[in-house]
């Protein structure tokens, strides 16, 4: 029944995007815009067939229907009812669900904000794009990944999902922010490729997706910290981010999306940089697709990565395919997407933007050799290379601490030039700032070329966000904190807390392992670590957990655990921390007693500002969303769509005289002395 239901669900998803594509199509293409507005049906129909075969999916995985082959593979009678829901997404075929689920809700979403505007040629191309993408993931799930599939004999019981995905509430969070990031690229990406196909290529299209845009890329950052703390919590080896090739999978389209936020102001402002921006969007959603193979194709050995499968190969030509559309209608609209205007001088806003985003694009494509060449090697002339952290760390450093000085200086630049008594006026506070943080880090004993840059670096650029959200609140009051620029700087904030956390925690962390009798003690960067005992406990039918009895300093108990749940071949570690402002204490359980009485081995790890990490994705999550709604200073907009259906221009520009059109060149406009909109779009 479950499995009947849920195919009949993915059979209506696939016919109506396919029926989407043709309705849209003929509309366009035949010059009848009214049909345009006969989409809503297939819409809804996406939408209802994803949900009812998460419904079905999820129904068979509560009731335990080991007549399916998803749940007689995944599921179990003893799997907790958190993780036996999120056993959804444990697996390839599930994981495509809900990208589909997730994919059909943005779908319904971008339909019900143009509801008004259907007949819109460039609303109706991008919904095109999000049906064809539609068409793909459903026709995945009608053949190689199908979830549905039936087992000849049901048995008894399942596995459960695999043991380190049923060991942490997290595992219920991180993957949906992620999914939300992820697939939330894919409505920029159609408006993108709808207005290079209509020739609307101005800057009109850049107020239809700003916000889109943001909301995917704030879900992407909450997921990424996410699975950053879940990594941490669940594997024992007492860090957070190893450049494992499936995290940078999730890292690169952050990397080319975020590049896009601050380089699209400079379009919206003078014109500029229209290729770089659309071929970033474009990037950012076939990154994502990559992304996706990586993880679910079967090449990468990873604790984040599913078994080899069939779709591994369609998921790289359909990647290969967005590549080759996006390059070649970029070509097409060469000549349209010129833009008069050029930088007059580095030392300016536009400047910055542009060093800003080489330096991104520098940032991707080391991150893209060291996890793809690995892939071509091997499958070249079969050789297996491993690209490790030293590589990383040692390319992706000097660009950081870039991006950290270019955070500072740029809020401080004015577009078009800047005169060097003015930018050090600007920069006089934030300066001090970061001259004060470094003095504090050695004071404190920190040492070290690379982490002290990074300290004053993040004071240099935490101060010049503060001077620009205190200049604002002084104008605007707490409205002073709402909108482009000064969430935009909230933002900044919260990258700075995660570099400075992250060079603190990487660079001053103290390791031990120990052998510990009970009551016996041990000492690890000035905390007392004592070994209280060992207990077995067989109370939960769905794993046996052994954990010894840790006390830190005075502050509590804290246990430490190896687990076996019933379809584990060797026990699984949990980890143990005590987290507070200024360090971490990390316990994890390397070995149990051999008798009664005998004694454990421990790794005790203690690093400084660990919990910052988490913190500042906070604040980046908060500093998002008060960045999509406007300041006191902003007034509404129409999106660059009514021009058609009204008959008028209706864009920001156009609502002072003598504008220009949104898909035409921007006038200039005169310059404002301080809080102009800089950080994400």
């Amino acid at each position: 029944m479950n499995a009947a239901v849920g195919s009949a669900g993915v059979v209506l998803g696939f016919v109506s995007a396919a029926g989407g594509i043709v309705t849209i199509a003929l509309g366009l293409l035949g010059g009848r815009r009214g049909m345009l507005r006969q989409i809503v049906p297939f819409v809804a129909l996406v939408a209802l067939g994803a949900v009812v075969a998460v419904a079905a999916m999820e129904r068979g995985l509560i009731t335990r229907d080991f007549s399916m082959a998803y749940v007689a593979d995944h599921g179990s009678s003893k799997t907790p009812a958190l993780y036996n829901v999120a056993t959804l997404w444990s697996a390839l075929e599930g994981s495509i669900l809900l990208w589909a689920l997730v994919l059909a809700g943005y779908l319904a979403a971008v339909t019900a904000k143009f509801r008004h505007r259907l007949d819109d040629p460039l609303v109706g191309w991008a919904l095109l794009t999000m049906f064809a993408v539609c068409v793909f993931f459903f026709g995945l799930m009608l053949g190689p990944a199908n979830p549905f599939h039936t087992v000849a004999v049901a048995p008894l019981d399942g596995p459960g999902p695999n043991p380190l995905l049923q060991n942490h509430p997290l595992m219920a969070v991180h993957p949906p922010m992620l999914y939300l990031g992820y697939v939330g690229f894919t409505v920029p990406f159609a408006f993108a490729v709808a207005a290079l196909v209509t020739g609307r290529v101005g800057e009109g299209w850049l107020v239809e997706t700003r916000r889109w845009t943001l909301f995917a890329w704030a879900f992407l950052s909450a997921g990424i910290v996410l699975g950053a703390w879940w990594s941490y919590e669940v594997l024992g080896w007492g860090g957070y981010w190893a450049w494992d090739p499936v995290e940078n999978a999730s890292f690169l389209p952050w990397l080319t999306g975020t590049a896009y936020l601050h380089s699209v102001m400079v379009q919206e402002r003078r014109g500029m940089l229209r290729v770089w921006n659309l071929s970033l969007l474009c990037a950012t959603f076939a990154l994502t697709i990559l992304g996706t193979f990586l993880t679910r194709s079967g090449v990468l050995d990873s604790v984040h990565s599913f078994s080899e499968s069939a779709i591994g190969p369609l998921l790289l030509g359909f990647f290969a395919l967005v590549v080759f559309v996006t390059v070649g209608l970029i070509g097409w609209r060469g000549d349209r997407l010129r833009a008069p205007g050029r930088i007059d001088s580095p030392r300016s806003r536009e400047g910055s933007f542009l060093a800003n985003n080489l330096l991104f694009a520098a940032f991707a494509l080391v991150v893209l050799l060291g996890t793809v060449f690995p892939l071509v090697v091997e499958a070249v002339n079969g050789d297996r290379l491993t690209v490790g952290e030293p590589y990383f760390n040692r390319m992706t450093m000097p660009i950081g601490l870039a991006l950290l000085f270019l955070m500072a200086v740029a809020p401080a630049l004015p577009w078009r030039k800047a005169s060097a008594e003015t930018l050090a006026q600007r920069l006089q506070w934030p300066a001090w700032a970061g001259t004060g943080v470094l003095v504090l880090a050695v004071v404190l004993g920190a040492r070290g070329v690379a982490p002290l840059l990074a300290f004053g670096l993040g004071g240099f650029a935490a101060g010049a966000a503060v001077r620009q959200i205190v200049l604002a609140t002084r104008r605007q009051g707490w409205r002073g904190f709402m909108g482009r620029t000064n969430g935009g700087m909230i933002v900044h904030l919260g990258v700075v807390l995660i570099a400075v956390a992250f060079a603190a925690s990487s660079s001053y962390d103290h390791q031990r392992e120990a052998a510990l009798d009970p009551g016996e003690s041990v000492e690890v960067a000035g905390h007392t670590i004592t070994y209280l005992g060992f207990e077995e406990d067989t109370s939960d039918p769905a794993k046996v957990e052994r954990r010894a009895r840790v006390r830190v300093d005075d502050d509590g108990v804290y246990e430490p655990t190896l687990q076996r749940f019933p379809n584990g071949s060797q026990e699984i570690g949990t980890p143990s921390v005590r987290s507070s402002l200024v360090d971490d204490v990390y316990l994890a359980l390397l070995d149990p007693p051999a008798s009664d009485g005998g004694p454990v081995r421990l790794r005790v790890i203690v690093a400084p500002l660990v919990m910052w990490l988490w913190i500042g994705g906070g604040v980046i999550v908060f500093g998002s969303a008060l960045a999509a709604f406007p300041g006191s200073r902003r007034r509404g907009t129409e999106p660059t769509s009514a021009l058609v259906a009204a008959g008028r221009d209706t864009s920001p520009v156009a609502r002072r005289p003598g504008a220009a059109r949104p898909d035409q060149e921007r006038p200039e406009r005169p310059e404002r002395p301080e809080n102009e909109p800089i950080g994400v779009g």
